[in-house]
């Protein structure tokens, strides 16, 4: 062997390089990403997992101000209210915590959760609304939301009010709000749907079809008469960007089984919609 002309050294894995990148020694955020989504690509990562990883790294940069709900959007009670009135705006709002205050509403004197009203009704002796509260914790609308959500963890806690630099209620926030920002939308049965999804699949007047990302494969396959095969992906979103290899933006389309799949609405973790249609060979 001629030592002069050593042997090229075979190229690293993707495995080998992300190793390289956490090993302790400086790395770029960008690269690190971009070795995730050649993972993902070629199919080390399914597409929520890149997505929540993503989210997982965002969330890093972000802070409370970011993502909280505002003071005009908060529900909060008035510990005094009879406790009828407090029933009917738990039931209406559809939350299940609530901050509770006194005279003023800047005056946060607890957290109502609404399963502590049962409490009321068991044995018919007058309800005390101070009783039921549990204590309300104050955050500043600077810190990170990673740092928030190890302490939502640590303390048990779900729910957090939110105040600015002078010590005024700015707003709140819980822990599913930082989830969401990992996982995507969190929705329950008292989230109020959205109109894209409440129909998943709308035909449209030039014969294509307006599909929402989370239509699931066999809804798509029954109302087009396909044939996609659901054991890998359960969404049509998920099947779609498998096929592209990449997160598609909005206008790019592909050919999947006889049809033309346009992305026409996307954000930058995921596909929302697609305009779909058979596609004439």
């Amino acid at each position: 062997m001629n030592e002069d002309h050593p042997s090229p050294q075979p190229s690293r894995s993707w495995l080998e390089r992300i190793s390289h990148l956490v090993s302790g020694e400086p790395r770029n955020i960008d690269e690190l990403l971009d070795e995730l989504r050649t993972a993902q690509a070629n199919g080390l990562l399914s597409n929520d997992t890149l997505s929540m990883v993503e989210g997982a790294i965002e969330v890093a940069d972000l802070r409370v101000r970011d993502v909280m709900i505002a003071r005009t959007h908060m529900v909060s009670l008035p510990v005094d209210a009879p406790v009828a009135e407090i029933v009917r705006r738990v039931i209406e709002s559809g939350h299940s915590r609530f901050p509770v205050h006194g005279n003023e509403s800047e005056e946060i004197i607890g957290i109502l959760l609404a399963k502590d009203l049962l409490k009321c009704f068991v044995d018919g002796a007058p309800c005390n609304i101070r009783a039921l509260l549990r204590p309300g914790v104050m955050i500043p609308e600077s810190k990170k939301l990673n740092i928030l959500l190890k302490e939502f963890r640590l303390s048990r806690n779900h729910m957090a009010i939110v105040v600015d630099e002078y010590g005024a209620i700015s707003g709140l926030i819980t822990i599913e709000d930082v989830l969401e920002e990992i996982v995507g939308e969190i929705d329950d049965e008292h989230d109020e749907e959205d109109p894209a999804r409440q129909k998943l699949i709308q035909p449209q007047a030039d014969g294509a079809f307006l599909v929402n990302a989370l239509t699931p494969i066999a809804d798509f396959n029954a109302r087009l008469g396909s044939e996609f095969a659901d054991d890998e992906f359960d969404t049509i979103g998920g099947m779609v960007t498998s096929e592209f290899g990449h997160l598609p933006e909005s206008g790019e389309d592909i050919v999947v089984g006889g049809f033309q799949f346009r992305v026409t609405r996307a954000d930058d973790r995921r596909v929302l919609q697609f305009a779909v249609r058979v596609h004439d060979a």
